[in-house]
């Protein structure tokens, strides 16, 4: 069997793959089905398949399946330091996993579902920002240590994925998660705006924390010497 570690960077691993193949997926179906999925049902995608993984995961690695997320896990003190570089490896390789498998599904797709602004960067950077932020307020109110407990965390987060796709999918795409933009945009070569996908999710998981401290209590943001961190 192996060992805790690794268990915890293979959960991460598929746990990103099935999140991206599923999300993005459902982008490429969209479009080559003529909209039968629909935007609704692409924003719906996005947050089933994370509550799923999140009760089938999250209490092996946490299921953050979001270098963000891990992140903001990390500077809320709830995530060791030494797991951090790990985790986003295993969630860009299982994103880029599921972003070449669809491209030998359907070779004739140009962008694989990449996040592209519908207007200026500048308003789409603001927008991944203040998505993330709220996202990750959620995760961290709902969660103990570095994982998400009890019934209902699953529903909040994949709910929360799920509206703020509804309402800034059509904007900026609602990636909220660099992994889930790096992985199309270095398969299908459309990198001009990564850029905004790579920087404005970090920084809105990182104020978010700031955030849940002043709004929970200690709970949500703890020192990093206590037992529950990487629990």
């Amino acid at each position: 069997m192996l060992k805790t570690e690794s268990r915890k960077l293979c959960a991460e691993t598929f746990g990103t793959y099935v999140l991206v193949f599923a999300g993005t997926g459902a982008i490429i179906v969209n479009d080559v089905s003529g909209g039968v999925v629909s935007h609704v049902g692409i924003a719906f995608t996005f947050g089933l398949i994370v509550l799923a993984m999140i009760y089938a995961i999250g209490d092996v690695s946490g299921c953050h399946l979001n270098p963000a997320v891990t992140l903001g896990f990390y500077v809320a003190g709830r995530f060791e330091g030494r797991h951090v570089l790990p985790y986003l490896i295993s969630q860009c390789l299982g994103a880029i996993l599921a972003s070449i498998t669809l491209r030998l599904m359907f070779p004739t797709q140009l962008t694989l579902g990449a996040t592209i602004p519908a207007g200026n960067a500048i308003q789409s950077f603001f927008l991944e920002f203040i998505l993330t932020l709220i996202l990750m307020f959620v995760i961290l109110s709902v969660s103990t240590g570095s994982k998400e407990k009890g019934a209902l965390a699953g529903v909040a987060v994949g709910s929360v994925i799920a509206l703020e796709a509804l309402f800034g999918g059509p904007i900026s795409g609602a990636s909220m998660n660099p992994a889930r933009s790096l992985a199309p945009a270095i398969v299908s070569m459309k990198l001009d705006s990564l850029w905004i996908y790579l920087t404005a999710p970090f920084l809105g998981a990182c104020c978010s924390v700031f955030v849940c401290r002043c709004v929970q209590d200690s709970h949500c943001c703890c020192p990093r010497n206590e037992k529950e961190i990487c629990s």
